[in-house]
């Protein structure tokens, strides 16, 4: 099976007891939802707020290609 190269960055709570960047590979096929169960995200605690790849939103089912930047942050609070 063919693998990618995914650059991974993580923001905010995401980072704790993690990292900030990681260029990461996978097989061919993964998906956004993947990675954010592979890498261990409590969306139970902190939900995704927004998923990034390249410069443009996607949704945790859309396929990741070779050489993919996918930035992940959590929803945000306040008021």
């Amino acid at each position: 099976m063919a693998v990618i190269d995914v650059t991974v960055k993580l923001f905010a709570q995401y980072r704790e007891g993690k990292f900030k960047v990681e260029q990461r590979r996978y097989p061919e096929g993964t998906t956004v939802d993947d990675v954010i169960t592979e890498t261990g995200i409590a969306v139970d605690r902190y939900p995704i707020g927004v998923m990034i790849i390249n410069g443009r939103h996607v949704q945790e089912d859309h396929v990741l290609t070779d050489g993919d930047a996918l930035a992940l942050f959590p929803k945000v609070g306040g008021g």
